[in-house]
């Protein structure tokens, strides 16, 4: 029963700004309407927050994606979206699981954010499930157990690749390559090729290289989540 399942944290970046380049960025659109899509389909509750709160950056705005477009004319999701709820206000224990969204801002604001940290420590020692598409893992990056270790040390994960990074040309931009940092934290990456579709679960962790895997991702935790209620 859904009924049950305590809603999914949706979690986007407040950053415009690709580093020193000042081309606009902020979230990626697909890769929280196609995973809400699926949410939403389950019956499972969403709230959206955001680093700052407020409306958040958007990144690949594509009204021909057909997600994009239903979404951006429901009232509801773009209030929901003007008004995202500020990350570090909350309290994790009222969420099944978190879901880090994508786009370029991520690798600005993310990884160091002690509120992104403290929520996926949280939901995870609560059973709960962590789950990122594309730069999205960038929360992971700094995220540590209460034990001290990198809740990725050991685990397979997805995450957008450095030979993806260097085919749309921000090598240099961004301030580290996240599939090389998230190895370096001892994560076991799994790479497919470039813009291919690449879901990866390893127990209550799931993740997804790029846009394409961002709809998969939905559905691998809401597989999750049926599975427990």
């Amino acid at each position: 029963m859904t009924d049950s399942i305590k809603p999914i944290l949706c979690v986007v970046t407040s950053h415009p700004i690709r580093g020193d380049s000042g081309e606009p960025t902020g979230f990626a659109l697909v890769e929280l309407t196609h995973p809400l899509a699926v949410f939403e389909k389950a019956g499972i509750p969403v709230e959206i927050a955001s680093i700052r709160g407020g409306h958040p950056p958007i990144d690949f705005f594509d009204l021909s994606d057909p997600t994009n477009a239903h979404y951006w004319k429901d009232k509801s999701f773009r209030d929901a979206l003007a008004h995202s709820l500020v990350l570090g206000e909350l309290d994790p224990s009222r969420y099944s699981a978190v879901f880090f969204a994508g786009g370029h801002g991520t690798m600005w604001d993310f990884a160091d954010s002690e509120a992104v940290q403290k929520t996926i420590r949280d939901i995870w020692e609560a059973g709960g499930i962590v789950s990122a598409v594309c730069h999205g893992p960038a929360a992971l990056v700094n995220a540590k157990l209460s034990d001290g270790n990198y809740l990725v040390a050991g685990k397979k994960l997805a995450a957008f690749t450095d030979e993806e990074e260097a085919e749309v040309k921000y090598t240099q931009v961004v301030p580290y390559l996240l599939a090389t940092t998230l190895k370096q934290r001892g994560a076991l990456h799994q790479p497919a090729p470039n813009w291919s579709e690449n879901v990866v679960t390893d127990g209550r962790l799931v993740t997804g290289q790029n846009p394409a895997s961002a709809h998969g991702v939905g559905e691998a935790v809401v597989a999750l989540l049926q599975a427990k209620a």
